[in-house]
């Protein structure tokens, strides 16, 4: 079996996630202090700005995958990575004429969404058209690795970044990031075929193909709906983390960059681990188990009080949430693609993706306003408890059940009658 590095393209492909990873942990730090304390925005402000970024994602989510599944991928990729330097590279401009407000900066980030959705459904698709099936997992994992290195260390550096330059310069930083992995990406040599332009039929059957796909999959129905749950309440909780953190805790921008870093400290852990652990507890284990642990893992930062083990606590509470999310992210992530034919990606990795960052969209604001008209602790707890729902709910859903051989016959298998009903009258309009 090759190994990873043997992969014509993949080295190239991985660098620039790599590249844009660390750029990007520097603008989620930066834009929190820009928002919260350089615009002074309230918990509610904070919330809206953050939907901004994924509202995108419920109003054209689905329209994204038909998008990907019509066209070639990389170029796709590319320009999206060079609209998004642009669109970053603008704020700090509009920051230096005195036009940045927080209007502006919601329009700015929701045009970042647009761009970012079709980036992310176009690379989570290429990666099969890149790595073999055998090595899928494995091509997942360093990516995620990837991220969580540039995440341990990122936010320090931005920190001091921050510090420095101000947060609004800062954010030139991942503009530079998006740059030049569009020129990274632009180089690699792979296979990206254009796809079959006869075998397509109306906008609106390709999409509704897709959701049938998703939503009556024996096993992708229950990951999927799961996940957009877990988004929901997730958001909540580090929505209200930030303003939490910094006015009831009293961590600072420092104390923000140290909990983010034990955070990608933690999906580095978790993802080192991914391959090693579904090996031994196969699929569905693997994502019940440690789905399970992301959610009790925010109990630390709902305990958290001010003093001095009020950073201990939030670090230890990133720390495990994300270890669990980077052992069962590229698990689930290989499962679905293994599952899935090539032709069905797009959509299947859009309408996944749109419903769960959509969800953010509702949960950023939701938390922000729990934490305005009660408190703090109030919305972080509402977080915790539907976030532990959710995984229980994985627990006794068909996914316990998922393995990898599912994916042996990814045309047919782990579909319910009517899934395959679905998939057997693709012709059909």
């Amino acid at each position: 079996m090759p190994r990873l590095v043997e992969v014509p393209g993949y080295v190239r492909f991985w660098t620039a996630s790599a590249v844009s990873a660390f750029g990007s942990q520097v603008t989620g730090l930066a834009l929190q202090i820009l928002t919260a304390v350089t615009l002074s925005a309230s918990a509610t402000e904070v919330g809206i700005v953050n939907a901004a970024r994924w509202v995108p994602y419920l109003l054209f989510g689905l329209m994204a995958g038909v998008l990907v599944d019509r066209w070639r991928r990389k170029p796709m990729m590319v320009a999206t990575d060079l609209g998004r330097a642009v669109l970053l590279g603008a704020i700090p401009v509009l920051y230096a004429l005195d036009r940045l407000s927080i209007p502006a900066l919601c329009a700015f980030v929701f045009a970042f969404g647009v761009l970012s959705l079709l980036f992310e459904a176009a690379n989570q698709s290429y990666v099969p058209q890149l790595v073999p099936k055998e090595l899928l997992n494995a091509g997942y994992a360093r990516v995620q690795q990837a991220d969580a290195v540039a995440g341990s260390s990122g936010p320090l550096i931005a920190g001091v970044l921050i510090k420095i330059m101000g947060a609004p310069l800062a954010v030139l930083v991942d503009a530079l990031s998006y740059l030049m992995s569009g020129l990274l990406l632009a180089s690699v040599k792979a296979p990206d075929p254009v796809p079959d332009r006869g075998a397509r039929r109306g906008l609106g059957s390709e999409l509704r193909e897709g959701v049938a796909w998703v939503y009556r999959h024996r096993t992708l129905a229950s990951i999927a709906l799961t996940s957009h749950a877990m988004l929901l309440f997730n958001s909540m909780v580090s929505t209200v983390f930030v303003v939490f953190a910094l006015h009831d805790l009293k961590i600072g921008a420092f104390g923000l960059g140290v909990t983010y870093a034990c955070a990608s400290i933690g999906a580095l852990l978790g993802g080192a681990l991914s391959g090693r652990v579904a090996r031994r507890l196969d699929v569905g284990l693997t994502l019940t188990a440690f789905r399970l642990l992301a959610a009790v893992g925010w109990l630390p930062l709902v305990l958290a009080v001010r003093g001095p083990w009020a950073l201990a606590s939030v670090s230890l509470a990133f720390f495990l949430v994300s270890l669990a999310i980077g052992v069962a992210s590229p698990v689930e992530m290989s499962y679905r693609q293994a599952v899935t034919p090539d032709r069905l990606r797009g959509r299947m990795n859009a309408t996944i993706r749109s419903m769960n960052w959509g969800m953010v969209a509702v949960g950023a604001p939701v938390g922000g306003v729990l934490a305005d008209q009660v408190s703090y602790r109030f919305a972080l707890w509402i977080g915790l408890s539907g976030a532990v729902v959710q995984a229980l709910l994985l627990t006794v859903s068909p996914t316990r059940k998922a393995r990898t051989a599912d994916g042996l016959d990814p045309s047919t298998a782990g579909l319910t009658r009517h899934g395959a009903e679905a998939a057997a009258g693709e012709g059909k309009d």
